[in-house]
C-alpha cells in the first residue's frame, strides 16, 4: 500500500455538511414559504378576479357617465391588462416559494442531498426574480424623476417668459 493511497482515504470529500441547527432552520424556512406559495396562489386568484371587475368598473363608468368621468374609454381595458400583468408576476414570486417550501421538507426529511439542491434552486430562483424584478423598478423610478424634472424644468421656463 502506498503512502498516497492512505491520505486520499482519510481525507474528506469536499462539500457542505449541515448540522442538525442548520436542517432545523431550513426546514422551518422552507414550512413558511410552502405557507406563504398557497397564500400566494390564492391572492393571484384574487388579484385575477380584480383584474375583470375593475375593467368593467371603468367600462360601465365611461359608459353611463361620460361627461362626469375623466377617463378615456379604454382605460378598463388597460387596468384589465396591468392587473393581469402584477397577477402573473404574483403567481411566478408563489410559484418558485412554493416549490423551494416542498421540495425543502422532502430533501430534510428523507435526508435527500438532491432534493435540498433542487429546492435551493428554486429559492435561487425567487430571488433572481425578485432581483430583477427590483432593478426594473429602480429604472422606472428613474426614469420618473428624469422626466419630472424635465417637465418641470419645460414648465417653469414657460412660465417665466
Amino acid at each position: 500500500m502506498d503512502t498516497n493511497d492512505a491520505i486520499e482515504q482519510t481525507v474528506p470529500e469536499p462539500g457542505i455538511v449541515l448540522t442538525l441547527e442548520a436542517q432545523s432552520y431550513l426546514l422551518e424556512a422552507g414550512k413558511w414559504a410552502y405557507f406563504l406559495g398557497i397564500v400566494g396562489f390564492i391572492m393571484t386568484g384574487f388579484i385575477l378576479l380584480c383584474a375583470f371587475f375593475v375593467g368593467a368598473i371603468f367600462s360601465l363608468m365611461t359608459k353611463y357617465q361620460p361627461a362626469t368621468t375623466p377617463y378615456p374609454a379604454g382605460v378598463g381595458g388597460v387596468m384589465s391588462f396591468l392587473y393581469i400583468l402584477i397577477a402573473i408576476f404574483y403567481f411566478f414570486f408563489s410559484f418558485y416559494l412554493y416549490k423551494f417550501g416542498n421540495r425543502i421538507k422532502k430533501g430534510i426529511g428523507y435526508n435527500d442531498a438532491l432534493e435540498v439542491g433542487s429546492a435551493l434552486e428554486k429559492l435561487k430562483s425567487f430571488f433572481k426574480l425578485w432581483g430583477i424584478t427590483t432593478i426594473v423598478i429602480l429604472a422606472f423610478y428613474a426614469l420618473m424623476i428624469v422626466i419630472v424634472v424635465v417637465v418641470g424644468i419645460g414648465t417653469a421656463t414657460l412660465l417665466h417668459k
